[in-house]
């Protein structure tokens, strides 16, 4: 049965000249908080080949912080989209939209996406992107370079939506956190995840997670504090953590409704060695 689900999405604009200066943006050596009063007109960016469209990069690959990853908020408008997103061959990518609807062709294949809507797309793929409707699109971009790994097939494109996946209560936590996992774990074709994460009110990461993983977290509803590298920071919708390799992280979810997030990590790969160069 689909459940029909809230996401948030910028909206742009410029504060008033009368709005206090500071804020809960932060970056240190293991992570950083780029609140959603942050994404304003100012910091937007544009890609070529693309029409009527804007983004907000809250990610991308810095050396001895996270590098495997970058990550667009995109906002396209009417009529507006590209016969050529994507210029690299070796990038893989995630798309979820948080607001509107879109149209996103796959390898010939038309697929329409609205809120919850998710597709993946290996690298190499064959695809467009189109806004047919009046009102904006709004949808999250995460991109990878793919780890190809001889003797094992890079994945299909796939298109699905949050409001159909049911998601995996995590073991002894009575259902309140829970997973929505949009491709298997023992699937080693995969080299990332990009998963929902869902918090019920008193819900809690109970020990500070310290791995090897890099993360992006957008928190798509609710509010929770977070514990990151000693530090607690309180978050809401709108807001984005970005966490690199062993930045230890726990949450308490305080409510008074769910806490969701969408996740990226990177798995499934040896760790690749900085070679001394000839």
């Amino acid at each position: 049965m689909s459940t029909k689900h809230t996401y948030y999405a910028p909206t742009g604009g410029l504060p008033p000249q009368t709005q206090l200066i500071s804020d809960r943006a932060i970056f240190t050596e293991s992570y950083a908080i780029i609140p959603k009063r942050v994404l304003t007109d100012i910091v937007i960016s544009y890609l070529p080949f693309w029409e009527n469209m804007r983004m907000w990069v809250i990610a991308r690959p810095l050396s001895g912080f996270s590098e495997t990853f970058s990550q667009y908020i995109v906002e396209v408008g009417a009529n507006g989209g590209s016969d050529k997103p994507e210029l690299d061959e070796s990038a893989e990518a995630v798309l979820f939209v948080v607001e509107g609807e879109m149209e996103v062709t796959i390898e010939g294949t038309k697929h329409a996406l609205e809120a919850g809507g998710y597709a993946y797309l290996p690298p190499g793929c064959k695809w467009t992107l189109k806004n047919n409707s009046n009102e904006k699109v709004k949808f999250h971009w995460i991109r990878k370079a793919y780890q190809a790994v001889e003797g094992i097939d890079a994945p299909e494109p796939f298109v699905t939506s949050d409001n159909d996946v049911e998601a995996i209560a995590m073991p002894n936590t009575e259902g309140v956190w829970k997973t929505t996992r949009f491709t298997e774990q023992s699937d080693m074709r995969h080299d990332m995840h990009v998963n929902i994460v869902t918090f019920q009110p008193g819900g809690v990461i109970p020990f500070d997670e310290t791995h090897v993983m890099e993360h992006g977290l957008y928190v798509l509803e609710g509010k929770a504090v977070y514990h990151l590298n000693g530090e607690w920071v309180e978050v809401e919708a709108g807001d984005f953590m970005w966490l690199r390799a062993f930045c230890p992280q726990s949450c308490y979810a305080g409510g008074p409704g769910p806490f969701r997030y969408l996740l990226y990590k990177d798995v499934n790969r040896h760790m690749p060695f900085i070679r001394p160069k000839n």
